[in-house]
């Protein structure tokens, strides 16, 4: 287990937050059996963790036309391409759980053009790191090539809002140096 700070700013006390963060973050640790990092480190700025929660959840948790491993190998996917430790070794687990598959992240995170995926996940992975890396570049023939995968317009804004989410999570990971919980690594493995 790793005995380095999780973060470069203060991480504070579980008992020193305010109730309705402290309940999250308790239930969070009864389901999981740990804390994952991101809810310390951000609990930092109440306020900022409440917005980036409710955003989160907002994104990752309703009825969509992606399932949730397709979300999170969006997730994965984009923050592999803005190389984000915490973001690629949590949501890689929580990858490899939804999927059922204890390769995938780590395929994905590679190079997810080599993954074992469908075509349809393919064209998703590819238009989210065009999302990711040249937004300006993005074009209604990206909006054809997703429509003829059997996305819908909604999809395809979900796939955007989950790489334009998660590259505000991978920057803010990368300057506070938010390191992954050593429990994420083994999750989903087998």
């Amino acid at each position: 287990m790793s005995a380095a700070p999780i973060s470069r700013y203060p991480v504070p006390d579980i008992n020193d937050l305010p109730e309705d963060i402290k309940t999250l973050v308790l239930k969070v640790q009864e389901k999981s059996g740990f804390i994952p990092n991101v809810f310390l480190t951000l609990a930092h700025r109440p306020d900022e963790f409440r917005a980036f929660f409710a955003f989160h959840d907002a994104l990752m948790e309703k009825d969509s036309g992606l399932t949730k491993a397709e979300r999170e190998m969006i997730v994965v996917a984009t923050s592999a391409e803005n190389d984000c430790l915490y973001c690629v070794v949590a949501h890689g687990a929580i990858l490899r759980i939804r999927a059922k598959n204890p390769l995938i992240a780590d395929q994905i995170a590679t190079n997810y053009r080599k993954a074992d995926i469908t075509p349809r996940q393919r064209a998703m992975l590819d238009f989210a790191v065009k999302v990711c890396n040249d937004a300006r570049a993005v074009e209604d023939a990206d909006f054809e090539t997703l429509r003829g995968h059997g996305f819908s317009d909604e999809d395809i804004w979900d796939i955007a809002g989950i790489t334009a989410f998660f590259a505000l999570s991978n920057r803010m990971a990368n300057v506070i140096g938010m390191r992954p919980n050593d429990e994420f690594f083994a999750l989903g493995r087998g």
